[in-house]
């Protein structure tokens, strides 16, 4: 008997892997990847397979096998989502500044801050990177290969996770941020001229930013 063989004879049902998976993604906070799975399931399991099998148990549940990234988590329908809501928002508030940032690096990842004020044509400061590391909605990415190898900057899993993103290529068109409002009609501004941002003032995300 090969040893591939001797793996599958050796390892759990299929339905029991199930429960596995179904039992460790309950239990985790954070999205658990493949390697996660596997590391904690019995030798021979197939940990793709399980999870293969329970997202498609939990078509059409009130739950859902979502995938984040490389990972994997339980998540509320999307179209049950505003049962989930409190009476009470707590607003976060993120200046322009923030905002237009988060949005370059989501849509431009990998980005180096010059690159960043190269596009918003203002000058970033850094207490606006800053509370979006803080926030663990970017992280720094590899270094550029070019004079000085400036760092680079890219979304998290957790930014993915926030706005039910499986990636980055899931993120709404243009047109689509327009015409939910998020986005408005200001004309470019002057490349020439580069301002500091700090009189900008901060916009109350209540909508796009609540717990």
């Amino acid at each position: 008997m090969s040893e591939r063989e001797q793996s599958l004879f050796d390892a759990p049902p299929m339905g029991e892997q199930e429960r596995m998976v179904e039992a460790i993604l309950f239990a985790s906070a954070e999205p658990v990847t493949l390697a996660e799975l596997a590391s904690r399931m019995p030798h021979g399991c197939d940990a793709a397979e399980a999870v293969a099998h329970v997202q498609k148990r939990y078509e059409g549940r009130g739950v859902r096998l979502h995938q984040v990234g490389t990972a994997w988590a339980f998540r509320t329908a999307p179209d049950l989502g505003y049962l989930m809501q409190k009476e009470s928002l707590e607003a976060r508030k993120l200046s322009r500044a923030a905002i237009e940032t988060l949005a370059i690096v989501a849509y431009h990842q990998p980005v180096t801050r010059a690159e960043i004020e190269e596009i918003r044509g203002v000058a970033v400061s850094r207490g606006t990177v800053d509370q979006l590391l803080e926030l663990d909605w970017i992280r720094l990415g590899r270094r550029r290969m070019t004079p000085g190898r400036p760092v680079t900057f890219v979304v998290t899993e957790q930014f993915l996770d926030h706005f039910g993103l499986e990636s980055a290529r899931d993120l709404p068109g243009l047109k689509d941020l327009r015409a939910a409002g998020l986005l408005d009609n200001r004309p470019l501004p002057d490349p020439n001229a580069i301002p500091s941002e700090e009189d900008e003032g901060a916009t109350d995300q209540a909508d796009m930013f609540e717990e």
